[in-house]
């Protein structure tokens, strides 16, 4: 009995193999491609994908490419979690995190990367001008009584704490910032909301001295005000965040210092 059923273990992963199934399980993934040091023009190549043999993500999918099929093709990723930001790209027309955005079955996927910024290769965007804006707006806690601060610990209640609740969770992904419109034409001078949301973070942190001095640096027509309350940022947010909102409370803390 005992050497039937050690038969029947190993023979029963056979049964359930992809190589079994009855309809195809391949998929066509349509990528954008560009090489600086080429002289080709940015295209899109399509590669077939086994679903059968891959997981169920598009970074998945895109890890599967580079290994086995492509290895020129460039993107970036790290986590894999939905937490670093790293895989940010435009995955059939949205903005979103390759590791957390299922392959769709049926059709065909097109991937490019984050619209309305100059791209290094493939789909690896130039980041530098959104992480120079972040850090414009001094994204750290600053205090005046600093000797002071050195002694004691910079406490807060349990209702002032909760005002951070849906901003810190910002992985600073850019798909909100690249899905809106005002940001597409002044990201030279529009701080795009993912950035307002972080300094409207700072300015709503019960331990922050500084707040008149944020709200002062932010009254601007184009650092701020150019969001036309368009939604697209809140709408795309692959964490579920809600920078429009945000970008709103913080207009209406600097109009009321006027």
């Amino acid at each position: 009995m005992l050497r039937a059923l050690a038969k029947a273990t190993r023979t029963a992963p056979s049964v359930y193999s992809s190589r079994a199934a009855p309809m195809s399980t391949m998929k066509t993934f349509k990528i954008y491609r560009y090489d600086p040091d080429s002289s080709s023009e940015p295209a899109l190549q399509d590669y077939k994908v086994d679903l059968e043999t891959c997981g169920p993500m598009v970074l998945d999918a895109l890890i599967k490419i580079k290994n086995e099929m492509d290895p020129s093709l460039t993107f970036r990723r790290s986590c894999r979690e939905g937490i670093c930001g790293s895989c940010a790209m435009n995955i059939d027309g949205k903005n979103t995190l390759a590791c957390l955005c299922e392959i769709e079955k049926a059709g065909e996927m097109k991937i490019y990367p984050l619209p309305h910024m100059h791209v290094v290769k493939d789909l690896v965007p130039d980041m530098n001008n959104f992480y120079d804006q972040y850090k414009s707006i001094k994204p750290w806690l600053q205090r005046k009584d600093v000797k002071e601060d050195e002694q004691k610990e910079n406490k807060q209640s349990i209702k002032e704490r909760k005002k951070l609740d849906g901003m810190y969770e910002c992985i600073l992904c850019a798909c909100c910032s690249t899905s809106c419109p005002s940001y597409w034409w002044n990201a030279d001078k529009y701080l795009g909301p993912a950035v307002l949301m972080q300094a409207f973070r700072w300015v709503e942190d019960s331990r922050d001295q500084m707040t008149d001095e944020r709200l002062e640096m932010l009254d601007d027509s184009f650092k701020l005000f150019r969001c036309h309350t368009i939604m697209n940022c809140s709408k795309t947010c692959p964490k579920g965040l809600n920078p429009g909102k945000a970008v709103a409370s913080l207009k209406k803390k600097v109009l009321a210092q006027h």
